[in-house]
């Protein structure tokens, strides 16, 4: 089993190409999952600002948010000028990856990002989501068994946002847009594989999808814990991945999210 252990990787959220406190403060040191029941959560959760629930995943970081307050002003700025939806789309993508996106890296917190520029496909599209948001854009948060992409539409047209792409991330065509879609849809052929097996996989294995649905920025925000705990499993430290992934299942009660908590319970039992 420990040896089993140690060859899980990451399969979802930025590979090859992933609550309240008592004093109820998620930004700074706030846990959801000590003392509060799903429903406390899910109504608490509405009421705090999406960035707050990011952050939240690493409380212990001191990131600045001077960066991203100064994107939104840039932002702002080219939003009260232009009536072009396509134009201001593109100005958030490119302008992300100027100010935000400097380093693609697995498992990056969104703290990481503010703070260092490192990045993930799940920090990427939190980022993007949250300015789609701002800017009256509708969206989907799409996840798939290994990644993370943003889904929106334009006068009919729908548009992808590949956040670990800096260059031809925005996908306009049609034809690339639906041939990139299809190439994370579920094959319908395909029998249902055991959760804890396909964790091993290091990159997407197409013919194996399973996963292909919309998440809310709340239920982001629990695969960003979900990838945090995936680093302290790796590094064999099974109680913090649990921490983690209570909080991720409070926020999203996901089967991965469970398959992974039940495992690390299983691993942290049998190591002690």
């Amino acid at each position: 089993m420990i040896r089993r252990a140690l060859a899980i990787t990451v399969f979802l959220l930025g590979s090859s190409l992933s609550a309240t406190s008592q004093e109820r403060l998620i930004a700074s040191s706030g846990s959801f999952a000590k003392e509060n029941t799903l429903e406390e959560v899910k109504a608490f959760s509405k009421e705090v600002l999406p960035i707050d629930l990011f952050k939240a995943v690493d409380p212990t970081s001191s990131a600045s948010l001077s960066a991203w307050e100064a994107l939104q002003d840039e932002l702002d700025i080219k939003a009260s000028k232009s009536k072009d939806q396509l134009q201001l789309l593109r100005q958030i993508f490119q302008k992300s990856h100027q100010r935000l996106f400097k380093k693609y890296e697995q498992h990056s917190s969104f703290n990481a990002m503010l703070t260092t520029g490192s990045f993930d496909c799940v920090s990427g599209s939190a980022t993007l989501g949250m300015l789609l948001d701002r800017y009256g854009f509708e969206f989907e948060i799409i996840e798939t068994d290994y990644h993370v992409f943003i889904l929106t539409e334009i006068e009919g047209k729908k548009i992808v946002l590949e956040s670990t792409l800096p260059v031809g991330g925005m996908i306009t065509a049609p034809s690339e847009v639906e041939k990139y879609l299809n190439s994370y849809r579920p094959n319908q052929s395909e029998s249902a594989k055991v959760f804890n097996q396909r964790l091993g996989a290091t990159s997407p294995i197409q013919l194996d999808n399973s996963i292909f649905r919309k998440v809310s920025l709340q239920e982001l925000a629990g695969l960003l814990f979900y990838n945090d705990a995936i680093v302290h499993f790796n590094a064999q430290k099974y109680d913090q991945a649990i921490t983690q992934l209570k909080e991720a299942y409070l926020l999203y009660p996901s089967e991965r999210i469970l398959g992974l908590m039940e495992l690390s319970k299983e691993l942290a039992s049998s190591s002690r």
